[in-house]
């Protein structure tokens, strides 16, 4: 009697185990492999980690539009102070990236999204906390914002995992995507918490709740989300084996010049989009709006109906700018992109030569009488004045500055779609001296990896010099201010529309030329 004995049927390593959710063999170069496995897999992870670093983005820039409802809640602080509110979160999620990218092959990409993730409980618990204690001091709302910076470092780490799921002709869309997620988390919190808080928002088809403005709802909220966002990676996101690098193999690529050319044009680029969209509410409240308490009706531009769409527009064109670079070359689109923010920030220079300094608002003695009979406050006939001359420019404002959004988003999409290109590149290079095909990519996949956190760190930081330098002499002429500030970052892109044409477009015999 003969026995048959059947073979198990083979297990595809592509198709992890719902228990590990760790993938043991993963080619998204070869196109039988990426169109029969690794295409549905990378789409999933790429969904999740949308969600996730939307989430990031949200909770590191809640203090742009919270900041300007703090000194109508009881809280004194002046505009420098408020400024500085806003920038540090920047300044904290940019130096955050660095370890954050490296933590993606230390520990992989679903398991420091789940850790990422539920670290957005610490500045959120945080700032529902201070919000709500009137005594709460300076310093103690400062630490609190710092921790937001949790936020900003998720997009290194969300970028540099989604790096590794993607071929190289499809991560310019991919990341383009993955970052425009993200970057939308911005414009969503400064659409929603206005209306969350019990403000006035929506271009005014919402009114301000009666209960008056309570900020720590959105801090319940986007706790309550990240715990979803943690949960969701258990679940739906994966690990990919064969990712382990040691740190210092990954810091390597800062000594590679092209990185450091691509940080310092990130700087103008994502340190402009991160920039203004703090400082946005804060720009449009301190030259538009005026109200110098909740319970008085405000005159002028409301800035809770427009912040948001500065990163609205921005984040929208994030994934077009990766399109483009795709198609055409990200060095071309960065030099289009720059050309397009140098031409729309004279622009906004315009608008501003025909603003009127803003009286400046009662002192917190002037404040309390006011608090006593809020109906028989009237506004002084110069701040009418000045505010209604003000909102007769304010549309060629915004639609200047959303100029400016717009081409630093694209300019997002495609230096980020350079930086894999670079490395793709050397992976070539590296074939050609003798190198195997698949140790190459993936020896570069990795250096592209951490380049990407390590340009996303120091483009990160304009989100804080852009504050910092529209605050500096704030207190004494805010319009001067601001418009010095322009120039100064006008001047900062021509230099790098210059870098950009010099580095990647002009040298003929570079390998790196039109990435």
């Amino acid at each position: 009697m003969t026995t048959t004995t059947q073979s198990p049927s083979p297990v595809t390593p592509t198709e992890p185990k719902r228990k590990k959710r760790l993938i043991t063999d993963w080619r998204p170069e070869d196109e039988a492999f990426w169109a029969s496995t690794g295409a549905p897999i990378a789409r999933r992870n790429l969904a999740w980690s949308i969600f996730a670093e939307h989430l990031g983005f949200s909770v590191w820039l809640i203090w742009s539009v919270s900041s300007a409802f703090l000194v109508s809640q009881g809280f004194a602080f002046t505009p420098e102070q408020l400024f500085f509110l806003v920038a540090i979160p920047n300044l904290v999620g940019s130096l955050l990236r660095v370890p954050y990218t490296l933590a993606v092959p230390k520990f992989g990409g679903r398991t420091w999204t789940m850790v990422s993730a539920a670290l957005l409980l610490v500045p959120t618990l945080g700032f529902a906390y201070a919000v709500t204690q009137p005594g709460t001091p300076y310093w103690a709302f400062c630490l609190i914002a710092a921790t937001a910076g949790f936020g900003g470092g998720n997009f290194a780490s969300s970028m540099a995992n989604i790096n590794f799921f993607y071929p190289t002709s499809k991560k310019g869309a991919a990341l383009g995507l993955n970052a425009a997620g993200g970057n939308l988390g911005v414009s969503l919190i400064q659409f929603l918490l206005p209306v969350v808080v019990g403000g006035a928002g929506i271009f005014g088809l919402v009114k301000a709740s009666e209960g008056g403005i309570h900020l720590e709802r959105a801090a319940w909220l986007y706790a309550a989300l990240a715990v979803v966002a943690t949960v969701a990676a258990y679940f739906f996101m994966d690990d990919l084996e064969g990712l382990e690098s040691k740190p210092r193999e990954q810091l390597s690529v800062i000594k590679h010049r092209h990185v450091q050319v691509m940080a310092f044009l990130y700087i103008g680029t994502f340190g402009s989009f991160i920039g203004y969209s703090a400082a946005m509410p804060l720009l449009i409240k301190l030259n538009f709006w005026r109200q110098p308490l909740p319970s008085v009706e405000g005159i002028g531009i409301n800035f809770a109906f427009y912040a948001f769409l500065g990163a609205l527009v921005g984040s929208a064109a994030r994934p077009i700018g990766g399109w483009l670079a795709d198609r055409v070359g990200g060095a071309k689109v960065t030099l289009f992109a720059f050309s397009g923010i140098i031409a729309s920030t004279l622009l906004v220079l315009v608008a501003l030569s025909r603003l009127t300094t803003l009286p400046p608002p009662p002192s917190a003695d002037q404040l309390a009488k006011i608090a006593q009979d809020p109906a028989a406050f009237e506004f002084p006939a110069a701040v009418q004045s000045a505010v209604d001359s003000n909102s007769a420019v304010f549309p060629w404002f915004l639609a200047a500055f959303l100029l400016v959004f717009v081409f630093s988003g694209i300019g997002n999409g495609s230096t980020y779609k350079m930086i894999p290109s670079i490395f793709r590149r050397d992976a070539d290079a590296d074939v050609l001296a003798g190198a195997g095909p698949d140790t190459a990519i993936k020896s570069q996949g990795k250096r592209s990896s951490a380049a990407l956190g390590i340009v996303g760190a120091i483009g990160a930081i304009g989100g804080f010099l852009i504050p910092i330098t529209f605050n500096s002499p704030w207190v004494s002429d805010p319009l001067s201010a601001t418009k010095t500030a322009f120039w100064i970052f006008t001047a900062f892109y021509v230099v790098c529309a210059a870098v950009t044409w010099a580095v990647f477009l002009r040298a003929s015999g570079s390998r790196y030329r039109a990435v």
